[in-house]
C-alpha cells in the first residue's frame, strides 16, 4: 500500500470529502485506513465488555475508509504516489506532482 501510518491524507470521496487527517492505522488485507477525526461512528459498549479504565456507553470512534477514497497531501493538495529506486538500492516513495521524496 502506498499510504502508511502517520501520513497526512485528504478524503477524496464519501461523506467526509475534503477532510484531512493523520493515518492512525493501516489495514492492508482489507485495503483500508483509519484516519484521525474522519468517518466517525457511534459504538455502544457495555460495561462488562470494556476493559478496566475504558469508556463505556455511547462512544464515538473512527471507522476504516477504503484506501482508494483517500490521497496523500502535499502543500495542501492531493498527490499521487510513485516509487523510485535510489542508487544505493533503497526504494523510496515520491510525489507524482513534484517528484520530491515523501
Amino acid at each position: 500500500m502506498k499510504i502508511r501510518k502517520g501520513d497526512e491524507v485528504i478524503v477524496i470521496a464519501g461523506k467526509d470529502k475534503g477532510a484531512t487527517g493523520k493515518v492512525l492505522r493501516v489495514l492492508p488485507r482489507e485495503q483500508r485506513v483509519v484516519v484521525e477525526g474522519v468517518n466517525l461512528v457511534t459504538k455502544h459498549i457495555k460495561a462488562d465488555q470494556a476493559r478496566p479504565g475504558k469508556q463505556t456507553g455511547r462512544v464515538t470512534v473512527e471507522a476504516p475508509l477504503h484506501v482508494s477514497n483517500v490521497a496523500l497531501v502535499e502543500d495542501g493538495k492531493p498527490v499521487r504516489v510513485g516509487y523510485r529506486i535510489n542508487e544505493d538500492g533503497t526504494k523510496v516513495r515520491i510525489s507524482r506532482r513534484t517528484g520530491k521524496e515523501i
